[in-house]
C-alpha cells in the first residue's frame, strides 16, 4: 500500500510541476524522476496509514460516474429535444453521399448524426463559426481508423494516401473538402483524444449504446460478464528504478503506466509493461455472443478485483442494469461487499485454495448443523453475515433436536459458498457460459487492431479503447463480417455422385 501511495505522488508531482514531461528527453526524465521520487521517499511517512482512495491508487480516479454522464434510457430523450430544435425537420432518412460506396461506410454515415456528436463531444465557448476542423469530423476519423485502418501508424494515415484528393471515399465520409487538399494532421488526432474529458468519453460511447440497444442484437433476459486484458505499450524499460523496503518502484516514460503479468503464453514474456483493459460485457444466452458495454483502464500491477466494483458503478451510472455478472476467479465476492454496495450478484468458479467449513459435504452439497448430526440443513437464503440454514428433521426424527440449535449461519468466502451459493443451477450456468466473454477481447485486439494501442498515455488509451468499443458494436449492428457456415454434403447426393 506505502508502495502504491509513494508513486502515485511522484506521478502528481511530475504531472503538476512538469507539464511538458512528454517533450523533455530521457536524460532529463532519469534526472527529474529520480529526483522527485528520492525526496518522496524521504518525506513518507512509514507508520502512517495512506489515506488515498482506491480509486487514486489503482490510477482510475479519473474515470469514475460524473453527474454530466446521460444515461442509456435518456439518451433517447436528449436526442429527441435536439432534433425538436431545427424549424425545418427532415424525414428522418438521411442521404449519403455517391463517394461512399462502402457498405459498412454507409451504415455507420446513416447512423450518425453530426450535429448529436458536436453537441457531446464540444468543450465549453465551443464557437463552430470559428472552426475549420469540428468535432465530429475527428472522431469519424478515428473511427475510420479503427474500421478500416487499423493496423496502420497514426503518422501514416494521416498523409496522402489515405487522405488524398483521390481518396473521394475516406474525405466525404470524414468531411473533408473534395475540391481542397485539406486535411488533419495526426497531432490535432492526439489533441482530440487529450482533450476529451472521461464524461464524453462516456456520453459518446451511451450514444452508440442507445442505437446497439435498439438494434435487437440482444433480447430480454441477459447475462453480463467481466474480464481483463493486457495493453502493453511500446516501450518496455523504466527511466528510474528505487528499491523500498524489499520492493522496487518503478517509473516509466509513460508515468500511469506500470509492469503486470500476463496470463501464460508461448510466444510472450510473463510480464509486460503498459496498461490493462478491465470490460464489462454482456452475454445473450441463448446465441451465446457476447458484446463489449464498457471499460477501464488501469496500470498493470493491479489485481484483478479491485475494479469489480467501479465498473459496476460506473456501468450502473450509464443506466446499465446489472444483476447477475459472472466472472473468472479473480472476481470472487468472497465477503458480500459487492452485492452490499452495487446490488449485483457475482459469479465465479469456487477457488480451489478455500477449505470447506465444517459438516459440509461438497458433493453433492450437503450441510449438518454439527458432527453429530446427518439430517441434511435447508438453505432459507442470504443475510449480511452468510447463508442461513436450519434443519430440516421433523419432531420426533432426531435424537438431538432437544440440544441442537437447529439453525446455522455459514459465512460468505470465495469457494461454494459465495452469495450465490456455486453449486446452485443457476450458478453451474454462469460459469458455463463465461468464457463466452473473451470474444470480445480477441475481436477489439486482434480485429479492431487495439493489441498495438500507438498511443502513449492513459488518457489516449482509455479514449482508444471506447472507439474500439464502438467500432466493435457497430460491426455486430452491421453483420456484414459473420463467417458463413459452410453447410454439411448431403449423404444422399454424396451417394449420388459416387455412384
Amino acid at each position: 500500500m506505502h508502495r502504491k501511495d509513494i508513486k502515485r505522488t511522484v506521478q502528481n508531482q511530475l504531472k503538476r510541476k512538469f507539464p511538458n514531461w512528454k517533450r523533455m528527453t530521457k536524460k532529463e526524465k532519469k534526472k527529474l524522476a529520480r529526483q522527485v521520487l528520492q525526496e518522496v521517499i524521504d518525506n513518507h511517512d512509514f507508520d502512517e496509514k495512506p489515506t488515498a482512495t482506491m480509486e487514486e491508487l489503482t490510477g482510475i480516479y479519473g474515470q469514475m460516474p460524473t453527474k454530466g454522464i446521460i444515461p442509456i434510457h435518456k439518451m433517447g430523450k436528449f436526442i429527441e429535444n435536439y432534433n425538436s430544435g431545427f424549424l425545418f425537420k427532415s424525414n428522418g432518412v438521411k442521404k449519403t453521399a455517391s463517394e461512399i460506396t462502402d457498405p459498412e461506410l454507409i451504415y455507420v454515415d446513416q447512423l450518425i448524426d453530426n450535429g448529436i456528436v458536436n453537441s457531446l463531444l464540444a468543450n465549453e465557448g465551443y464557437s463552430p463559426q470559428l472552426r475549420d476542423i469540428f468535432p465530429y469530423q475527428l472522431f469519424r476519423m478515428e473511427l475510420l481508423k479503427v474500421l478500416k485502418y487499423p493496423e496502420i501508424s497514426y503518422r501514416k494515415y494521416c498523409t496522402e494516401e489515405y487522405f488524398g484528393m483521390d481518396r473521394k471515399q475516406n474525405r466525404r465520409f470524414v468531411g473533408l473538402p473534395l475540391n481542397t487538399k485539406e486535411m488533419i494532421h495526426h497531432t490535432e488526432l492526439c489533441h482530440f483524444r487529450c482533450g476529451m474529458s472521461f464524461t464524453q468519453t462516456i456520453n459518446i460511447l451511451v450514444y452508440f449504446l442507445h442505437h446497439f440497444y435498439s438494434s435487437g442484437c440482444l433480447e430480454n433476459q441477459v447475462l453480463h460478464a467481466i474480464d481483463s486484458t493486457e495493453l502493453p505499450m511500446e516501450f518496455n524499460y523504466p527511466i528510474c528504478i528505487i528499491e523500498v523496503k524489499g520492493k522496487k518502484i518503478r517509473i516509466y516514460s509513460d508515468l500511469d503506466c506500470d509492469c503486470g503479468r500476463r496470463r501464460n503464453k508461448r510466444n510472450l514474456s510473463q510480464y509486460f509493461i503498459g496498461y490493462r483493459m478491465h470490460t464489462l460485457t454482456v452475454i445473450n444466452p441463448s446465441t451465446g455472443h457476447s458484446f463489449p458495454l464498457v471499460s477501464l483502464i488501469s496500470a498493470g500491477n493491479h489485481h484483478d478485483k479491485l475494479f469489480v466494483k467501479p465498473l459496476i458503478k460506473l456501468a450502473q451510472a450509464m443506466g446499465i442494469n446489472i444483476e447477475l455478472l459472472t466472472a473468472d476467479e479473480a472476481y470472487h465476492d468472497g465477503d458480500g461487499s459487492i452485492y452490499k454496495e452495487t446490488g449485483t450478484h457475482v459469479i465465479a468458479p469456487p477457488s480451489k485454495k478455500v477449505i470447506l467449513p465444517d459438516n459440509v459435504l461438497e458433493f453433492p452439497l450437503r450441510v449438518t448443523c454439527n458432527q453429530y448430526c446427518e439430517t441434511p440443513m435447508v438453505n432459507l437464503g442470504c443475510s449480511d453475515e452468510g447463508h442461513e440454514y436450519r434443519c430440516d428433521s421433523q419432531p420426533g426424527e432426531c435424537a438431538h433436536e432437544f440440544c441442537c440449535p437447529k439453525n446455522r449461519i455459514v459465512p460468505f468466502d470465495s469457494g461454494l459458498f459465495q452469495p450465490i451459493v456455486a453449486s446452485s443451477p443457476m450458478a453451474e450456468k454462469a460459469i458455463k457460459i463465461r468464457k463466452n466473454c473473451e470474444r470480445p477481447f480477441n475481436l477489439m485486439k486482434k480485429r479492431e487492431g487495439l493489441e498495438q494501442t500507438r498511443v502513449r498515455s492513459q488518457q489516449g488509451v482509455v479514449v482508444r479503447s471506447t472507439v474500439t468499443t464502438i467500432a466493435t458494436l457497430l460491426i455486430d449492428m452491421m453483420g456484414t463480417r459473420k463467417k458463413q457456415r459452410k453447410k454439411k454434403d448431403n449423404q444422399m447426393d454424396l451417394f449420388k455422385e459416387t455412384g
